[in-house]
Protein backbone atom coordinates (compact mmCIF):
# COMPACT_ATOMS: atom_id res chain seq x y z
CA UNK A 1 0.00 0.00 0.00
CA UNK A 2 1.01 3.19 -0.96
CA UNK A 3 1.57 5.04 2.45
CA UNK A 4 5.18 6.28 1.44
CA UNK A 5 3.77 8.09 -1.36
CA UNK A 6 1.94 10.42 0.72
CA UNK A 7 2.73 14.30 -0.12
CA UNK A 8 0.69 15.82 3.03
CA UNK A 9 -0.76 13.90 4.61
CA UNK A 10 2.65 12.40 6.06
CA UNK A 11 2.52 9.71 9.12
CA UNK A 12 4.76 9.21 11.69
CA UNK A 13 7.27 6.68 11.41
CA UNK A 14 6.15 5.65 14.77
CA UNK A 15 2.38 5.22 13.68
CA UNK A 16 3.15 1.25 13.68
CA UNK A 17 0.07 -0.27 13.10
CA UNK A 18 -0.49 1.86 9.50
CA UNK A 19 3.42 0.39 8.96
CA UNK A 20 2.20 -3.40 9.75
CA UNK A 21 -1.04 -2.98 8.10
CA UNK A 22 0.34 -1.42 4.44
CA UNK A 23 3.61 -3.88 4.59
CA UNK A 24 0.88 -7.06 4.59
CA UNK A 25 -1.28 -5.28 2.26
CA UNK A 26 1.64 -5.02 0.19
CA UNK A 27 3.35 -8.31 0.47
CA UNK A 28 -0.79 -9.32 -1.09
CA UNK A 29 -0.46 -7.11 -3.58
CA UNK A 30 3.07 -8.49 -4.95
CA UNK A 31 2.45 -11.64 -4.65
CA UNK A 32 4.91 -12.08 -2.05
CA UNK A 33 3.17 -13.76 1.12
CA UNK A 34 3.81 -17.10 0.36
CA UNK A 35 7.08 -17.80 2.44
CA UNK A 36 6.01 -15.21 4.90
CA UNK A 37 2.88 -16.49 6.31
CA UNK A 38 3.21 -17.57 9.81
CA UNK A 39 5.44 -13.99 10.10
CA UNK A 40 2.13 -12.16 8.43
CA UNK A 41 -0.81 -13.85 10.33
CA UNK A 42 1.44 -12.72 13.45
CA UNK A 43 1.49 -9.08 12.14
CA UNK A 44 -2.04 -9.41 11.43
CA UNK A 45 -3.12 -10.50 15.01
CA UNK A 46 -1.37 -7.36 16.28
CA UNK A 47 -2.92 -5.01 13.98
CA UNK A 48 -6.04 -6.48 15.38
CA UNK A 49 -4.89 -6.09 19.02
CA UNK A 50 -4.43 -2.54 18.18
CA UNK A 51 -7.35 -1.70 16.85
CA UNK A 52 -9.33 -3.21 19.75
CA UNK A 53 -6.97 -1.12 22.11
CA UNK A 54 -7.87 1.86 19.83
CA UNK A 55 -11.59 1.23 20.62
CA UNK A 56 -11.37 0.26 24.40
CA UNK A 57 -9.53 3.85 24.82
CA UNK A 58 -11.07 6.14 22.34
CA UNK A 59 -14.55 4.88 23.54
CA UNK A 60 -14.73 4.25 19.02
CA UNK A 61 -17.46 1.48 17.72
CA UNK A 62 -18.36 0.23 14.52
CA UNK A 63 -15.71 -0.03 11.84
CA UNK A 64 -12.59 0.27 13.84
CA UNK A 65 -9.97 0.36 11.10
CA UNK A 66 -12.24 2.73 9.26
CA UNK A 67 -12.12 4.96 12.52
CA UNK A 68 -8.31 4.57 13.31
CA UNK A 69 -8.10 5.94 9.73
CA UNK A 70 -10.67 8.39 10.18
CA UNK A 71 -8.40 9.63 13.68
CA UNK A 72 -5.39 9.95 12.04
CA UNK A 73 -7.00 12.80 9.20
CA UNK A 74 -8.79 14.38 11.80
CA UNK A 75 -5.63 14.76 14.03
CA UNK A 76 -2.84 15.42 10.83
CA UNK A 77 -1.86 19.43 11.24
CA UNK A 78 -0.47 19.96 7.82
CA UNK A 79 -0.57 23.06 5.97
CA UNK A 80 -3.48 22.29 4.36
CA UNK A 81 -5.85 21.74 7.63
CA UNK A 82 -4.70 24.40 9.19
CA UNK A 83 -5.48 26.67 6.67
CA UNK A 84 -9.32 25.06 6.15
CA UNK A 85 -10.22 24.69 10.13
CA UNK A 86 -13.23 27.40 10.74
CA UNK A 87 -13.14 28.97 7.23
CA UNK A 88 -13.61 25.89 4.97
CA UNK A 89 -12.32 25.21 1.33
CA UNK A 90 -9.21 26.80 -0.14
CA UNK A 91 -7.41 27.65 -3.63
CA UNK A 92 -4.22 26.86 -5.03
CA UNK A 93 -2.09 23.73 -6.01
CA UNK A 94 -2.17 22.19 -2.37
CA UNK A 95 -5.72 20.82 -3.29
CA UNK A 96 -4.04 18.83 -5.96
CA UNK A 97 -1.04 17.33 -3.52
CA UNK A 98 -4.42 16.51 -0.53
CA UNK A 99 -6.48 15.09 -3.36
CA UNK A 100 -3.48 12.72 -4.31
CA UNK A 101 -3.36 11.72 -0.54
CA UNK A 102 -6.82 11.00 -0.32
CA UNK A 103 -7.00 8.73 -3.19
CA UNK A 104 -4.33 6.20 -0.89
CA UNK A 105 -6.59 6.98 2.28
CA UNK A 106 -9.79 5.92 0.37
CA UNK A 107 -7.66 2.40 -1.20
CA UNK A 108 -7.03 1.89 2.72
CA UNK A 109 -10.55 2.41 3.72
CA UNK A 110 -12.13 0.39 1.15
CA UNK A 111 -10.02 -2.45 1.00
CA UNK A 112 -11.03 -5.85 0.84
CA UNK A 113 -9.75 -8.21 3.46
CA UNK A 114 -10.81 -11.07 2.53
CA UNK A 115 -8.20 -12.69 0.91
CA UNK A 116 -5.69 -11.82 4.01
CA UNK A 117 -8.14 -13.40 5.80
CA UNK A 118 -8.37 -16.66 3.77
CA UNK A 119 -4.95 -17.14 2.99
CA UNK A 120 -3.71 -16.64 6.50
CA UNK A 121 -6.62 -18.30 8.17
CA UNK A 122 -7.16 -15.40 10.53
CA UNK A 123 -9.93 -15.63 12.82
CA UNK A 124 -12.31 -13.09 14.88
CA UNK A 125 -11.40 -10.29 12.56
CA UNK A 126 -15.31 -9.18 12.42
CA UNK A 127 -14.69 -8.36 16.26
CA UNK A 128 -12.81 -5.47 14.80
CA UNK A 129 -15.46 -4.58 12.03
CA UNK A 130 -18.44 -4.58 14.07
CA UNK A 131 -17.20 -3.57 17.18
CA UNK A 132 -19.08 -2.69 20.63
CA UNK A 133 -17.10 -1.02 23.23
CA UNK A 134 -17.75 -2.09 26.82
CA UNK A 135 -18.17 1.58 28.25
CA UNK A 136 -19.26 4.51 25.99
CA UNK A 137 -16.63 6.38 28.61
CA UNK A 138 -13.16 7.31 26.44
CA UNK A 139 -9.89 8.18 28.06
CA UNK A 140 -9.22 9.98 25.14
CA UNK A 141 -11.89 12.18 23.99
CA UNK A 142 -14.81 13.49 25.76
CA UNK A 143 -18.26 11.72 24.68
CA UNK A 144 -19.26 14.63 21.92
CA UNK A 145 -15.68 14.31 20.18
CA UNK A 146 -16.05 10.58 20.12
CA UNK A 147 -19.60 10.95 18.48
CA UNK A 148 -17.89 12.93 15.58
CA UNK A 149 -15.05 10.54 14.32
CA UNK A 150 -17.38 7.66 14.41
CA UNK A 151 -19.92 9.86 12.63
CA UNK A 152 -17.03 11.03 10.11
CA UNK A 153 -15.92 7.78 9.97
CA UNK A 154 -19.45 6.82 8.67
CA UNK A 155 -20.18 9.57 6.50
CA UNK A 156 -16.26 8.56 4.75
CA UNK A 157 -17.93 5.10 3.96
CA UNK A 158 -20.85 6.84 1.89
CA UNK A 159 -18.88 8.89 -0.19
CA UNK A 160 -17.81 6.92 -3.44
CA UNK A 161 -14.81 8.92 -4.92
CA UNK A 162 -11.82 10.26 -3.17
CA UNK A 163 -13.02 13.73 -4.47
CA UNK A 164 -16.42 13.37 -2.14
CA UNK A 165 -13.92 11.98 0.65
CA UNK A 166 -12.06 14.93 0.20
CA UNK A 167 -14.74 17.28 0.92
CA UNK A 168 -16.15 15.61 3.61
CA UNK A 169 -13.04 16.18 5.23
CA UNK A 170 -12.60 19.87 4.40
CA UNK A 171 -16.59 19.97 5.58
CA UNK A 172 -15.32 18.43 9.29
CA UNK A 173 -11.82 21.22 9.05
CA UNK A 174 -14.14 23.84 8.71
CA UNK A 175 -16.93 22.92 11.36
CA UNK A 176 -14.97 21.39 14.39
CA UNK A 177 -11.01 22.32 13.52
CA UNK A 178 -8.33 19.74 13.40
CA UNK A 179 -5.95 18.46 15.91
CA UNK A 180 -6.12 18.99 19.61
CA UNK A 181 -7.26 22.53 19.10
CA UNK A 182 -10.57 21.75 16.39
CA UNK A 183 -11.53 18.68 19.05
CA UNK A 184 -11.33 20.00 22.17
CA UNK A 185 -12.67 23.37 24.08
CA UNK A 186 -10.31 24.13 27.30
CA UNK A 187 -6.45 23.56 27.43
CA UNK A 188 -3.76 24.18 30.02
CA UNK A 189 -0.69 24.29 30.30
CA UNK A 190 2.06 21.76 30.95
CA UNK A 191 6.13 22.36 31.54
CA UNK A 192 8.37 20.16 30.37
CA UNK A 193 12.11 20.49 29.35
CA UNK A 194 11.46 22.46 25.90
CA UNK A 195 9.02 25.41 27.69
CA UNK A 196 5.34 24.86 27.71
CA UNK A 197 3.05 22.09 25.75
CA UNK A 198 -0.80 23.01 25.35
CA UNK A 199 -2.52 19.96 26.58
CA UNK A 200 -6.61 19.42 26.51
CA UNK A 201 -8.67 19.46 29.38
CA UNK A 202 -10.60 16.23 28.99
CA UNK A 203 -13.28 16.78 30.99
CA UNK A 204 -14.38 20.66 31.21
CA UNK A 205 -17.63 21.02 33.24
CA UNK A 206 -20.63 21.49 30.88
CA UNK A 207 -21.72 24.54 32.24
CA UNK A 208 -24.38 27.11 30.22
CA UNK A 209 -24.48 30.38 31.03
CA UNK A 210 -28.13 30.18 32.10
CA UNK A 211 -27.27 27.73 34.69
CA UNK A 212 -26.04 30.87 36.66
CA UNK A 213 -29.18 31.78 38.31
CA UNK A 214 -29.51 36.00 38.18
CA UNK A 215 -26.16 38.54 37.75
CA UNK A 216 -27.69 39.56 34.28
CA UNK A 217 -26.19 42.54 33.45
CA UNK A 218 -22.67 40.94 34.62
CA UNK A 219 -23.52 38.17 32.18
CA UNK A 220 -24.73 40.44 29.29
CA UNK A 221 -21.55 42.41 29.57
CA UNK A 222 -19.30 39.30 29.48
CA UNK A 223 -21.10 37.92 26.37
CA UNK A 224 -21.23 41.62 24.42
CA UNK A 225 -17.39 41.25 25.00
CA UNK A 226 -16.70 37.63 23.60
CA UNK A 227 -19.29 38.14 20.68
CA UNK A 228 -17.51 40.70 19.69
CA UNK A 229 -14.39 38.87 19.92
CA UNK A 230 -15.52 36.09 18.01
CA UNK A 231 -16.87 38.09 15.26
CA UNK A 232 -13.40 39.72 14.85
CA UNK A 233 -14.08 43.10 16.24
CA UNK A 234 -12.83 45.19 18.41
CA UNK A 235 -13.03 43.66 22.00
CA UNK A 236 -11.32 43.75 25.57
CA UNK A 237 -9.16 41.57 28.07
CA UNK A 238 -11.64 41.29 30.71
CA UNK A 239 -11.41 40.84 34.98
CA UNK A 240 -14.76 38.76 36.55
CA UNK A 241 -14.11 40.30 40.27
CA UNK A 242 -15.89 40.01 43.34
CA UNK A 243 -16.92 38.15 45.96
CA UNK A 244 -16.31 34.17 46.58
CA UNK A 245 -18.83 31.88 45.20
CA UNK A 246 -20.72 33.82 43.24
CA UNK A 247 -20.35 32.67 39.53
CA UNK A 248 -17.27 34.26 38.29
CA UNK A 249 -15.71 31.30 37.53
CA UNK A 250 -18.36 29.41 36.10
CA UNK A 251 -18.96 31.83 33.89
CA UNK A 252 -15.57 31.44 32.19
CA UNK A 253 -16.65 27.69 31.58
CA UNK A 254 -20.12 28.98 29.85
CA UNK A 255 -18.33 31.48 27.56
CA UNK A 256 -16.08 28.21 26.92
CA UNK A 257 -19.58 26.37 25.93
CA UNK A 258 -21.33 28.81 24.39
CA UNK A 259 -18.75 29.75 21.74
CA UNK A 260 -17.14 26.48 21.20
CA UNK A 261 -18.74 26.02 17.83
CA UNK A 262 -17.86 29.70 16.35
CA UNK A 263 -13.81 28.98 16.93
CA UNK A 264 -13.39 29.89 20.56
CA UNK A 265 -10.99 28.17 22.68
CA UNK A 266 -9.85 28.44 26.67
CA UNK A 267 -6.15 28.07 27.85
CA UNK A 268 -6.14 28.24 31.58
CA UNK A 269 -3.17 29.30 32.90
CA UNK A 270 -1.54 29.57 36.83
CA UNK A 271 0.22 32.52 37.97
CA UNK A 272 3.40 30.36 38.33
CA UNK A 273 3.38 29.99 34.80
CA UNK A 274 3.20 33.53 33.62
CA UNK A 275 6.69 33.04 32.57
CA UNK A 276 5.65 30.95 29.54
CA UNK A 277 2.77 33.37 28.30
CA UNK A 278 4.93 34.22 25.38
CA UNK A 279 6.15 30.77 24.49
CA UNK A 280 2.40 30.01 24.79
CA UNK A 281 1.36 33.06 22.44
CA UNK A 282 3.34 31.91 19.91
CA UNK A 283 2.23 28.77 19.47
CA UNK A 284 -0.90 29.84 19.19
CA UNK A 285 -1.40 33.21 17.20
CA UNK A 286 -1.64 31.74 13.76
CA UNK A 287 -3.97 29.50 14.05
CA UNK A 288 -7.45 30.12 13.07
CA UNK A 289 -9.12 29.82 16.62
CA UNK A 290 -10.00 32.56 18.47
CA UNK A 291 -8.37 32.09 22.18
CA UNK A 292 -9.33 33.19 25.87
CA UNK A 293 -6.34 32.54 28.10
CA UNK A 294 -8.04 32.66 31.55
CA UNK A 295 -6.23 32.82 35.11
CA UNK A 296 -8.59 32.32 38.05
CA UNK A 297 -8.50 33.74 41.26
CA UNK A 298 -5.75 36.18 39.59
CA UNK A 299 -4.57 37.54 42.89
CA UNK A 300 -0.27 38.78 43.58
CA UNK A 301 0.84 39.44 47.43
CA UNK A 302 3.55 42.18 47.44
CA UNK A 303 6.54 40.31 47.14
CA UNK A 304 5.22 38.25 43.63
CA UNK A 305 6.34 39.66 41.06
CA UNK A 306 4.82 37.40 38.43
CA UNK A 307 2.12 40.23 37.24
CA UNK A 308 5.14 42.09 35.64
CA UNK A 309 5.09 38.93 33.17
CA UNK A 310 1.31 39.76 33.00
CA UNK A 311 1.63 43.49 32.08
CA UNK A 312 4.09 43.06 29.36
CA UNK A 313 2.13 40.72 27.53
CA UNK A 314 -1.12 42.40 27.68
CA UNK A 315 0.00 45.68 26.64
CA UNK A 316 3.42 47.17 26.86
CA UNK A 317 5.69 44.52 25.35
CA UNK A 318 7.42 44.90 21.81
CA UNK A 319 5.34 42.78 19.96
CA UNK A 320 1.67 43.15 19.62
CA UNK A 321 -0.62 41.16 21.00
CA UNK A 322 -2.21 38.84 18.25
CA UNK A 323 -6.02 39.86 17.45
CA UNK A 324 -7.11 35.95 17.98
CA UNK A 325 -5.78 36.56 21.57
CA UNK A 326 -7.82 37.92 24.87
CA UNK A 327 -7.17 37.53 28.82
CA UNK A 328 -9.68 36.79 31.14
CA UNK A 329 -9.03 36.88 34.70
CA UNK A 330 -11.17 36.38 37.84
CA UNK A 331 -10.33 37.43 41.30
CA UNK A 332 -11.73 38.24 44.69
CA UNK A 333 -10.14 41.42 44.63
CA UNK A 334 -10.63 45.10 42.60
CA UNK A 335 -6.73 45.50 42.54
CA UNK A 336 -5.18 42.17 41.96
CA UNK A 337 -1.90 43.19 43.49
CA UNK A 338 -2.38 43.44 47.18
CA UNK A 339 -0.95 46.79 49.28
CA UNK A 340 1.56 46.68 52.50
CA UNK A 341 0.90 48.95 55.41
CA UNK A 342 4.63 50.01 55.24
CA UNK A 343 3.39 51.15 51.42
CA UNK A 344 0.91 53.18 52.31
CA UNK A 345 2.86 54.82 54.77
CA UNK A 346 5.84 55.64 52.86
CA UNK A 347 4.61 59.18 51.17
CA UNK A 348 7.81 59.72 48.98
CA UNK A 349 6.80 56.55 46.73
CA UNK A 350 3.25 56.22 47.75
CA UNK A 351 2.12 57.92 44.18
CA UNK A 352 4.66 55.28 41.76
CA UNK A 353 4.02 52.02 43.96
CA UNK A 354 0.37 52.56 43.54
CA UNK A 355 0.72 53.50 40.04
CA UNK A 356 2.32 50.50 39.58
CA UNK A 357 0.36 48.42 40.98
CA UNK A 358 -3.14 49.68 39.41
CA UNK A 359 -1.43 50.01 35.97
CA UNK A 360 -2.26 45.87 35.98
CA UNK A 361 -5.95 46.39 36.51
CA UNK A 362 -6.00 48.98 33.72
CA UNK A 363 -5.08 46.83 30.96
CA UNK A 364 -8.06 45.06 31.25
CA UNK A 365 -10.55 47.32 29.24
CA UNK A 366 -13.86 45.38 30.97
CA UNK A 367 -14.05 44.98 34.72
CA UNK A 368 -17.36 42.88 35.65
CA UNK A 369 -18.47 42.77 39.18
CA UNK A 370 -20.17 39.68 40.64
CA UNK A 371 -21.16 40.46 43.93
CA UNK A 372 -22.61 38.98 47.12
CA UNK A 373 -26.35 37.93 46.91
CA UNK A 374 -28.55 39.13 49.64
CA UNK A 375 -31.01 37.46 51.66
CA UNK A 376 -34.05 37.49 49.02
CA UNK A 377 -31.57 37.25 45.97
CA UNK A 378 -30.06 34.00 47.70
CA UNK A 379 -33.36 32.30 48.78
CA UNK A 380 -34.23 32.73 45.30
CA UNK A 381 -31.27 31.17 44.02
CA UNK A 382 -32.50 28.44 45.73
CA UNK A 383 -35.78 28.29 44.58
CA UNK A 384 -34.80 27.69 41.32
CA UNK A 385 -31.95 25.24 41.75
CA UNK A 386 -34.07 23.21 43.75
CA UNK A 387 -37.26 23.82 40.61
CA UNK A 388 -34.24 22.69 37.81
CA UNK A 389 -33.10 19.02 40.21
CA UNK A 390 -37.12 18.48 40.75
CA UNK A 391 -36.53 18.61 44.65
CA UNK A 392 -40.28 17.99 45.44
CA UNK A 393 -39.86 20.10 48.93
CA UNK A 394 -42.52 22.41 49.84
CA UNK A 395 -40.96 25.99 50.33
CA UNK A 396 -41.17 26.74 53.44
CA UNK A 397 -39.39 24.00 54.88
CA UNK A 398 -36.81 24.62 51.65
CA UNK A 399 -36.48 28.66 52.80
CA UNK A 400 -36.05 27.44 56.57
CA UNK A 401 -33.00 24.26 55.91
CA UNK A 402 -31.64 27.14 53.05
CA UNK A 403 -31.54 29.88 55.59
CA UNK A 404 -29.88 27.51 58.21
CA UNK A 405 -27.12 26.24 55.55
CA UNK A 406 -26.03 29.41 54.62
CA UNK A 407 -25.45 30.46 58.48
CA UNK A 408 -23.34 27.34 58.86
CA UNK A 409 -21.28 27.65 55.34
CA UNK A 410 -19.92 30.62 54.26
CA UNK A 411 -22.79 33.04 53.79
CA UNK A 412 -25.18 33.98 50.93
CA UNK A 413 -23.74 32.87 47.60
CA UNK A 414 -24.57 30.65 44.64
CA UNK A 415 -21.94 28.23 45.67
CA UNK A 416 -23.62 28.12 49.20
CA UNK A 417 -27.22 27.59 47.63
CA UNK A 418 -25.61 24.95 45.10
CA UNK A 419 -23.96 23.06 47.88
CA UNK A 420 -27.21 23.17 50.01
CA UNK A 421 -29.60 21.61 46.93
CA UNK A 422 -26.73 19.25 46.29
CA UNK A 423 -27.04 18.32 49.82
CA UNK A 424 -30.68 18.27 49.95
CA UNK A 425 -30.45 15.80 46.85
CA UNK A 426 -28.04 13.57 48.55
CA UNK A 427 -30.32 13.25 51.85
CA UNK A 428 -33.12 11.98 49.18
Amino acid sequence: MRIRELIVYRVDDNEKLLGDMAYIMDCFEKGAQSGKKEELRDTFYGCMQGLLELGGNHGFYGNLWHCYLTNLLVNHENSYSRSTEIVGAIQGTINEAVLHDIVIFKELYDYDFSLILEELNVQGFELVMNYSPSTEESKVYNQRIKERICSLAKRFNENNTPEEMKDTLTDFYKDYGVGKFGLHKAFRIEENDNGASIVPILNIAHVNLDDLVGYEIAKKKLTDNTDAFVQGKKANNCLLFGDAGTGKSSSIKGIANAYYEQGLRIIEVYKHQFKYLNDVIAQIKNRNYKFIIYMDDLSFEDFEIEYKYLKAVIEGGLEKKPKNILIYATSNRRHLVNETISERENNMHLNDTMQEKLSLVSRFGVSIYFGMPDKKEYQNIVRVLAQRNNLGVDDATLMLEANKWEMSHGGFSGRSAQQFIDYMLGKQ
